[in-house]
């Protein structure tokens, strides 16, 4: 198997996406790679990672690939869930205390941090519109985070997203409760499940 061959089959296989560690990890040098993306005209998007023009733009992906241990959250959380119909206009993300966002904040995202010990609670995977995996939160610890968010939300979206979930079959209220305990957002969501389930 050719290394152009090689490297088709990883842009293809990431949906017009390559990163550099995979293409060293499939035994491909740092030259040819550079001689590649040169050659079939593959875009920079970030460190580590190229787009080909042939496919849609994923800035979900790109924002994952770039900060791996960030989690979509919020409006975004609940876009990827399928609980918004709209793209938020900003993008919101979850990292733990201590990680540097000054890159994320000045590039218009939103970056709520997060103690270590709560980071990973919730944590689930959703595919973006363009195909990729992404890190999210679940539908209930996004309702409690949204509840708690000291940061503007649009409460129209959140009480349809609340009306949405409480309509769903997928719906698991003892882990809703549980998660609003954690977050200190019991009596709140209590109020929301009272009215919605009556």
């Amino acid at each position: 198997m050719s290394m152009k061959y090689k490297l088709d089959l990883l842009v293809k296989k990431n949906k017009g996406y390559l990163k550099t560690s995979d293409a060293v990890k499939a035994g491909i040098s740092r030259a040819y790679l550079g001689d590649y993306v040169r050659k079939n005209g593959l875009e920079r998007v970030a460190n580590g990672l190229y787009k080909s023009a042939d496919y849609w733009d994923d800035e979900f992906h790109v924002i994952q690939t770039r900060y791996p241990s960030g989690i979509f959250s919020h409006e975004t959380a609940l876009y990827l869930l399928g609980f918004a119909e709209r793209e938020p206009l900003r993008y919101s993300i979850s990292l733990p205390y201590g990680s540097n966002a000054t890159v994320l904040l000045r590039e218009g995202v939103k970056v709520f941090k997060v103690k270590r010990e709560l980071f990973t609670v919730g944590l689930t995977e959703a595919t973006t519109p363009a195909g990729h995996t992404v890190r999210v939160y679940n539908v209930e610890r996004t309702i409690c985070d949204l509840v708690r968010s000291r940061q503007p939300v649009d409460r129209q979206a959140l009480q349809a997203a609340v009306r949405d979930y409480m309509r769903s079959k997928e719906k698991n209220i003892p882990l809703l409760m549980r998660y609003a305990k954690m977050f200190s957002v019991e009596k709140i969501i209590h109020r929301y499940v009272e009215v919605l389930l009556s």
